[in-house]
């Protein structure tokens, strides 16, 4: 049996996930987006939490503009990335309101780089993009790594937010991948499996 081409592997993913994202009528995609703000705002994760971290969506991508304005109705704080320039790394900035943000890298919108950043992520649950998870919470994103590196410090709850049909038994994951805790689709909560590695007995 041939080793897999994990890179290749996620390139062919990423596109089918593009392809099958531009497809989607966007009264389809709103009422869509709309359901996975809901079922987030009923997770015990997020009812308990004081800092919501999430990302800024652009049109591709679940929309998270409905989760920033419910976290800011329920007195949460909002905290989000900001890519550092010359660097694959980045960091959670908070702010008080989406007139705040601005274009920056890769032209999503970023809070200024002089705004206070999270440092203590105790009561933290952070929302984590991707185009597919598996049931180990495992999930395809866009290639950069911007996301696993900074869940390598990242010691919090996390909740990966997409589509009903992109979710997969199991992908292949490199060592550097980080999994998320619960995965929110329209039509499901699931919350991960822990995976382990065949070279210690598991699946």
């Amino acid at each position: 049996m041939h080793p897999i081409d994990i890179r290749k592997y996620k390139i062919e993913l990423r596109e089918h996930c593009r392809n099958f994202r531009k497809s989607l009528d966007p009264d389809v995609k709103a009422e869509m987006d709309a359901q996975i703000s809901e079922r987030v705002k009923k997770l015990y994760q997020y009812r308990s939490a004081k800092v919501i971290m999430v990302y800024v969506s652009t049109s591709i991508e679940v929309d998270t503009f409905k989760i920033i304005e419910n976290a800011f109705k329920d007195g949460k704080k909002v905290a989000v990335p900001r890519c550092i320039p010359q660097t694959r790394q980045m960091e959670f900035h908070y702010i008080t309101s989406v007139d705040q943000l601005t274009p920056g890298s890769f032209s999503v919108l970023e809070p200024p780089a002089h705004y206070p950043v999270v440092s203590d992520f105790s009561g933290a649950l952070m929302i984590v993009p991707g185009f597919m998870f598996d049931c180990f919470g495992y999930r395809l994103g866009y290639g950069k790594g911007y996301y696993d590196r900074y869940m390598s410090r990242y010691n919090g709850a996390a909740v990966g937010i997409c589509y009903s049909n992109e979710l997969r038994t199991h992908m292949y994951h490199g060592r550097y991948d980080r999994a998320v805790d619960t995965i929110v689709s329209e039509k499901w909560i699931r919350r991960c499996k822990k995976y382990i590695s065949k070279k210690r007995g598991g699946i």
